[in-house]
């Protein structure tokens, strides 16, 4: 806490920048699919070797990020927008953003300064594909900053639209020195190789004489002191026109003023949606729409998200408005008040969500409220179950509750999950006696015991193989309940011990600047055990070695706060530290490998189809021949002769279909080898299997074949050796 506390005003800007530049200079490069993809194939499925591999790369990460935190400067906080004032009075949507560009620059020459000098982080960063995809990525992210040497401090997207018409965008900044319209032709023309450029560069002169421009065609336009860029030619016409007439339409209007707002006091982002404007755009005409309205929704004003300064902090703040008072489900939320649930979580929580909501019966009677305005027997079987048990929901259980409802995660994954539930309670006694009189019309038996003045109770839970309990007991006015005995007795202790998360250094370091001891919502995650989770089902190896970790990472806390006629959220500078190199790995390279394995097998699959409905063709255009006796003769002929024949059909594209894919042989496709083999008498052939088998453990997890009955089976299990035959086939699973 200290060291935050004398930071420079430099150093400030440089940690807030830094959160969201290393995820577009260097986490997204690093992992971005051409790097991560040459990482798994260099990597099988993860072995404890391969753990070590990637351990050592992330350590390094961790390092390189540091070292980008200590060197890199962000751009200064604005403190009003030049641009602003240039938009249309129709504006609903506007989002600036800082020009990133110098300090992407530094970033990368930190990056590749580390290339240089740390031989782990370069063999890794040179391997394979890396190789050639690597220097194309540090390419575009050069003219990135050469493209922002032209551009003022800010970059502005907006949309705009009037009547009913679709919303129009553009994007424009100041032009801080001449050249641009060439520089920006030529990285077109060199972006779009033989194809059309992206978009269509002009220059005032050439605005005015332009004719026949495609609706569809990007256009933008280089001012002397603006570049606009727009989606179609007709909408910058349009906005170039009222330039002409420098009126301030929209920083007139009250949105406008609310957005300008957002730079008071400096702010690095500044982004809103004028939501009243967009539901009179709906063409479902949310207003109007009765189940919208009971929602309390339908009164959204603005919302207005800010990156700024508050007490000497980084925070980001999202505000959205409403019209009048919150009402529905929009005023759930209550008014900030003490969150002492808190107290019973532990410090070791992964994920933790507190609420503090408005009285519980309202909540029930507007969902019953909700539920059958348009079906009045929607709740019948409650009502019935209450009969039954001769208990009212809402009297016997929600008015018993305080409204302060605090869900804690320790362990997710199943069977050891560990959980607690904290509810407050306005009537101890009362609520006690409810559970009672609901287990014994339920038929159950609680246990019970107690210690050190507490009562627990169990319910054991039907399961298999292990058997599972529920338990909970009430302290101070709080039910909790929890996935056993010893997580309900550990909050119990945690509560009155005063080592809870409420308590710890590291929790009250990530609170967002301002009121720290009221808050009407709150969400804490550890994001180093969320990224441990994310690799679990991947790699239990890297999992474990994400668990064991001992980088220092900063928590995830986001406080909302329910004003009268608004709802706040508030967060320390979100995005990243030391440790996020390894948060971004652990989710990335799953998620990477699951996507790449179903694309494969997904093309896999079509390519298996295709080869069935060109065996049909075959079989009934050469019925002498019966079917294909291999891929080359459902291919093109090599000699190049446009004229099918039975030795040359025709059916099937070059890639398989060549002279090299004859029978038993093996031709690959998008991460899978095929074969195709026949069962002949004489000269025709009367059966066949097509195979699909991943060309490594990487590329899938699946074979697939077929056969003459066209249905498509799998198989679990490594990449197979040799072809099978059609009764091989036949014992496979079929494809749902």
């Amino acid at each position: 806490m200290r060291m935050r506390q004398l930071q420079s005003p430099r150093q400030q800007r440089s940690g807030r920048f830094l959160r969201c530049l290393l995820v577009t200079a260097v986490v997204c490069f690093l992992f971005s699919p051409g790097a991560a993809q040459t990482t798994l194939e260099s990597q099988s499925q993860t072995s404890p070797d391969d753990v070590k591999k990637f351990s050592g790369v992330f350590s390094q990460l961790g390092e390189l990020l540091q070292k980008m935190q200590a060197r890199v400067e962000s751009p200064a906080a604005r403190n009003q927008s030049r641009l602003l004032a240039l938009l249309p009075e129709s504006t609903l949507v506007y989002a600036a953003f800082p020009n990133y560009g110098e300090a992407s620059h530094q970033a990368l020459a930190v990056f590749q300064q580390e290339i240089k000098d740390n031989a782990q982080l370069r063999a890794w960063w040179q391997q394979g594909e890396m190789a050639t995809e690597g220097p194309k990525i540090e390419e575009n992210l050069e003219k990135f900053y050469q493209l922002s040497q032209y551009l003022g401090d800010e970059v502005v997207i907006s949309a705009a639209s009037s009547g009913k018409e679709d919303p129009k965008f553009l994007m424009l900044a100041e032009v801080r020195r001449p050249g641009l319209k060439e520089f920006l032709c030529q990285a077109l023309r060199d972006q779009a190789g033989k194809s059309k450029p992206a978009a269509l560069v002009l220059d005032i002169t050439e605005l005015a004489a332009a004719k026949n421009v495609p609706s569809d065609q990007a256009v933008i336009l280089v001012r002397p002191e603006l570049v606009i860029l727009a989606e179609n030619f007709d909408t910058l016409r349009t906005f170039n026109e009222r330039l002409e007439h420098t009126t301030q339409d929209f920083a007139s209007t009250e949105f406008g003023q609310r957005v300008n707002q957002g730079y008071e006091g400096g702010a690095t982002i500044v982004a809103g949606a004028d939501f009243q404007r967009i539901f009179k755009l709906s063409s479902t005409s949310l207003q109007n729409n009765p189940t919208f309205q009971r929602t309390g929704f339908a009164d959204m004003k603005y919302l207005v998200w800010e990156r700024k300064n508050v007490a000497g902090q980084a925070a980001s703040q999202v505000e959205l408005s409403f019209t009048g008072p919150r009402r529905g489900v929009a005023s759930w939320l209550a008014a900030p008040g003490p969150l002492n649930s808190l107290d019973f979580v532990s410090p070791k929580a992964v994920v933790t969500l507190s609420l503090l909501l408005k009285n519980p019966a309202q909540i029930f009677d507007d969902v019953k409220d909700l539920a059958t305005a348009s079906n009045r027997n929607a709740l019948a079987t409650l009502s019935q179950a209450e009969e039954q048990m001769k208990l009212s929901v809402r009297d016997d259980l929600f008015s018993r509750l305080a409204g302060e409802i605090t869900l804690e995660m320790d362990r997710l994954t199943p069977p050891d999950q560990k959980w607690k539930l904290l509810l407050k309670t306005n009537d101890s006694a009362g609520l006690l006696a409810t559970l009672n009189k609901f287990f014994a019309a339920s038929h159950i038996t609680p246990g019970n015991s107690e210690e050190d003045g507490v009562t627990y109770y169990t319910v054991p839970l039907p399961s298999s193989p292990k058997p599972q309990e529920i338990a909970y007991a009430i302290v101070d006015s709080y039910l909790i309940i929890g996935s056993s005995r010893n997580a309900v007795a550990e909050a119990v202790h945690l509560h009155g011990s005063g080592d809870s998360l409420a308590k710890s250094s590291k929790f009250q370091a990530a609170l967002p600047p301002g009121n720290l001891a009221e808050m009407s919502a709150l969400l804490y995650e550890d994001p180093v055990a969320m990224a441990a989770l994310s690799m679990r089902q991947a790699s239990p190896e890297m999992a474990a070695l994400f668990s064991q970790s001992t980088t220092e990472t900063t928590p995830a806390v986001i406080c909302g706060y329910g004003d009268e006629s608004a709802l706040r959220e508030v967060s320390r500078s979100g995005g990243v530290d030391a440790g996020a190199a390894l948060i971004v790995a652990a989710i990335a390279i799953p998620n990477l490998l699951r996507a790449r394995i179903a694309a494969n097998e997904s093309s896999a699959v079509a390519m298996i189809r295709t080869v069935n409905t060109a065996q049909v063709i075959y079989s009934s255009s050469y019925p002498q021949r019966g079917f294909a006796r291999d891929l080359a003769a459902l291919g093109p002929d090599p000699r190049g002769s446009s004229a099918p024949s039975a030795d040359h059909a025709s059916l099937i594209d070059a890639t398989l279909g060549n002279a090299n894919c004859a029978a038993g042989a093996w031709c690959t496709k998008s991460g899978f080898q095929f074969s195709l083999s026949a069962t002949c008498k004489q000269h025709r052939c009367d059966e066949f299997v097509v195979l699909g088998t991943p060309a490594n453990s990487n590329t899938g997890s699946r074979s697939f074949c077929s056969t003459s009955d066209a249905v498509v089976r799998y198989q679990l299990g490594p990449p197979l050796t040799a072809p099978i035959s059609a009764s091989e086939c036949l014992k496979w699973a079929p494809l749902q």
